[in-house]
């Protein structure tokens, strides 16, 4: 932000919904500071796509849809805040599950529009990346591996708007790798924490692996 500082500390609702979690939060700050979490709730969709092996889309936008303004309500309620004292709504913009982005931003720009509230548009990748700053008060510039479901990135972040993209995967993210893996092994999902607790009592020299690439083009 540019101008004349701020005298009091800005309020926001965050809503996320870009793939199969729904979250809603309320975080308080100057920025660009850290903040304050003043509420943060969080639904796992783990049950309802456990059958497939992975997250299947359809059934993660409908979840959102049933829950979602369930979960902002106990979000501003464990905040002990009233809409009109927001001084804005967030919700992830993209990249995600096209269904899920929709139902959150969806949600956002009805609640902006009813309480005269600004919108704003998160980056989901983004969110990632500056997380490091609200919940450990990182100072930049810093490197960020960020690994999740669909990506793996390594990156320098200097400012809120201010990425260096050094590489990235080509393929499969490691969610989905581990995901994909673990259907195939007839372990349980999520496949993260069953591949990593198989693999505790695994013989690391049982297989020759190929190496992965190592050199070239990385987009």
């Amino acid at each position: 932000m540019t101008g004349k500082p701020l005298q009091r500390p800005l309020t926001i609702l965050g809503i996320e919904t870009s793939c199969d979690e729904t979250a809603a939060a309320v975080v308080r700050g100057f920025p660009p500071g850290s903040g304050e979490i003043l509420s943060n709730i969080v639904f796992s969709q783990n049950e309802a796509h456990a059958p497939y092996g992975g997250v299947v889309p359809e059934i993660a936008s409908r979840a959102h849809l049933e829950i979602v303004d369930g979960m902002i309500e106990q979000a501003l309620a464990g905040a002990n805040i009233k809409l009109s004292e927001l001084d804005g709504i967030a919700a992830t913009a993209g990249p995600g599950l096209i269904g899920g982005v929709m139902v959150g931003l969806t949600t956002a720009k009805g609640l902006a529009l009813a309480s005269g509230k600004p919108l704003l548009a998160v980056n989901h990748l983004k969110g990632h990346a500056l997380t490091a700053r609200l919940t450990n008060g990182v100072a930049f510039p810093f490197l960020l591996l960020l690994v999740s479901g669909g990506h793996c990135q390594l990156l320098g972040v200097a400012g809120g708007d201010d990425f260096r993209l050094y590489g990235s995967t080509i393929d499969d993210a490691v969610g989905e790798a581990f995901d994909k893996a673990a259907k195939i092994l007839g372990l349980p999902y999520p496949g993260g924490p069953a591949v990593e607790a198989a693999a505790r009592g695994g013989n690391p020299r049982a297989f020759h692996l190929p190496r992965p690439l190592v050199s070239g083009h990385n987009a």
